[in-house]
């Protein structure tokens, strides 16, 4: 099965103001259905159910405190002029906190042979780029810096992604809880 590492936004206010912003842009892209908009702690990929249980144990043993993340502005991989995401990220401190608790995750996995392709970068991707679209800074501009909203992060959840034609259709298969 397809799997990853996630942190979620719940705050409805949030989700609306991302999807607000989003029907203002008019960019030629894919936009992720809201359900699935989500922070990537760690993508695993395919792995079996065996390995799957033992992910399951070393991620019920990461402790974190609950933090506040400020949900701000707008970017793009790999960059404006030829996008293939993009993306909404956070604030410097919020997003700071999520980075230590995904090295924390990606520490823990790595006892199972999993590594990091790349450097963690705290952001939800809200469009995925098909066609070449040109650069879209001056669309962009205006949002760098928008605020959409503060999210208390209090779980991380190992997901399973079915990819469908539809779209990828994603299922819990453990929460973890900070300790409160």
């Amino acid at each position: 099965m397809r799997t990853f590492v996630a942190m979620e936004i719940n705050s409805q206010d949030i989700l609306n103001s991302i999807n607000d912003v989003r029907s203002r842009l008019r960019i030629k892209a894919k936009p992720v259905s809201i359900k699935n908009i989500h922070f990537t702690m760690h993508f695993l990929g395919e792995v079996s159910d065996e390995m799957s249980q033992k992910i399951q144990e070393e991620l019920k043993s990461i402790e974190f405190e609950p933090f506040e993340v400020c949900i701000k502005g707008i970017g793009t991989f790999p960059k404006p002029s030829f996008p293939r995401v993009i993306w909404v990220g956070t604030d410097e401190e919020g997003g700071k906190r999520m980075s230590e608790l995904a090295s924390a995750i990606s520490k823990k996995l790595s006892n199972l042979g999993f590594k990091k392709d790349k450097p963690f970068k705290p952001h939800v991707t809200i469009f995925r780029v098909k066609n070449k679209i040109g650069n879209i800074s001056n669309e962009l501009k205006e949002y760098e810096s928008h605020t959409f909203g503060i999210q208390r992060m209090s779980e991380i959840k190992f997901k399973k992604s079915v990819l469908t034609s539809d779209g990828p259709i994603y299922s819990d298969l453990q929460v973890v809880k900070a300790k409160q």
